[in-house]
């Protein structure tokens, strides 16, 4: 089906599922919930259903990766088979090699490196279930599982996406927004800094419309950056609970 002959916005200025331009998709996230890795997270954001198991910092294996200044973070970005519609043909393809590439890097940034010198950190990121907008929910929970280890940070890595639809700049792309729309852009933060840790584009926008993206995203931030330090303080208010009993 082509693309003009598919309506994102109605005639109320409101998207295909009844949000504004500006609103979220609903968010959950879980810290903690796999009990063989070292931290470990979980998140549904939309129609996403992200796993994210971190294990280390461990010695790096084989020797010869090992970099004798800082640890090596290693991001896996993985789409389960049955996560899309029609059935993804299992292993690594090219887009989630590069995916995965840019998870390490933004990770690298916020991560305190510099103290795990021969180590490795490795972060299994598993989507069960795709709906546009994996690679900044998969980045956002893997920051969770990465402070659930006990791996020290410079600060959170979060994450949101904007993009072009309609004409209009709209925050938190769907899947039709992200298939038909005219652009997609994530944008990863450290909310401290205001760092930018990930930046990607797809599609063409003017200046302007690019900055109107970042002001949505760095707002959404603030929102979802709450979001996570929630899930990790629920897991240990709910330790502390188990605890007294």
């Amino acid at each position: 089906m082509e693309a003009n002959k598919i309506k994102l916005i109605n005639e109320d200025n409101l998207r295909l599922d009844g949000r504004s331009f500006n609103e979220l998709r609903p968010i959950k996230i879980q810290a903690g919930i796999l009990n063989r890795a070292d931290g470990s997270a979980y998140i549904e954001w939309g129609g996403n259903k992200i796993m994210v198991g971190v294990y280390g910092p461990k010695e790096a294996y084989p020797k010869h990766s090992q970099d004798i200044d800082h640890a090596i973070v290693k991001a896996r970005y993985n789409m389960a088979a049955f996560s899309v519609d029609e059935r993804k043909r299992p292993g690594p393809d090219r887009r989630t090699m590069e995916i995965s590439k840019v998870i390490s890097e933004a990770l690298s940034s916020a991560i305190m490196i510099e103290q795990f010198p021969r180590a490795e950190i490795d972060v299994y990121i598993e989507v069960l279930q795709a709906d546009a907008g994996t690679r900044i929910a998969g980045l956002t929970a893997a920051t969770v599982a990465l402070a659930d280890a006990g791996v020290p940070m410079r600060d959170m890595v979060v994450g949101c996406t904007a993009g072009k639809v309609d004409g209009h700049m709209v925050l938190d792309l769907s899947k039709e927004e992200d298939n038909f729309g005219e652009a997609d852009i994530p944008i990863a933060i450290m909310p401290k800094t205001g760092e930018i840790v990930l930046m990607q584009m797809d599609g063409d926008v003017t200046e302007d419309e690019l900055y109107q993206a970042m002001d949505m995203i760095f707002e959404a931030t603030k929102r979802i950056s709450q979001l996570q330090r929630e899930a990790l303080l629920n897991k240990y208010k709910i330790q502390d609970i188990g605890e007294g009993e």
